[in-house]
């Protein structure tokens, strides 16, 4: 966090009002080791949604750094993290 007057401003929050959104990605993939053991790797960062370019970059290192296989990613975007909705209760249901 940098300190901007007596308030500290997020990194995260930065990013968002620049467009950023929340990026959560699963990676299945296989060693050369255990070829017959599917493994998964879940990694989460800020990125820009449609072009994804810190996913880009980590598939990149990925690709030239481990002896990994990839098999799929799946990739979950938010384009804005917020707190979590309130929602109004119609009624209420007591358990005895």
């Amino acid at each position: 966090m940098r300190q901007m007057g007596k308030a500290a401003v997020d990194d995260g929050f930065r990013r968002q009002m620049a467009g950023y959104g929340l990026l959560t990605a699963e990676i299945s993939y296989w060693m050369p080791d255990h070829p017959c053991l599917l493994q998964q790797y879940v990694w989460q960062t800020w990125d820009l949604a449609p072009a994804f370019p810190e996913l880009s970059r980590f598939l990149d290192h990925w690709r030239r750094e481990i002896e990994a296989t990839i098999h799929a990613i799946r990739v979950a975007h938010r384009d804005l993290v917020g707190p979590a909705e309130i929602r109004a209760v119609d009624g209420v249901i007591l358990l005895n």
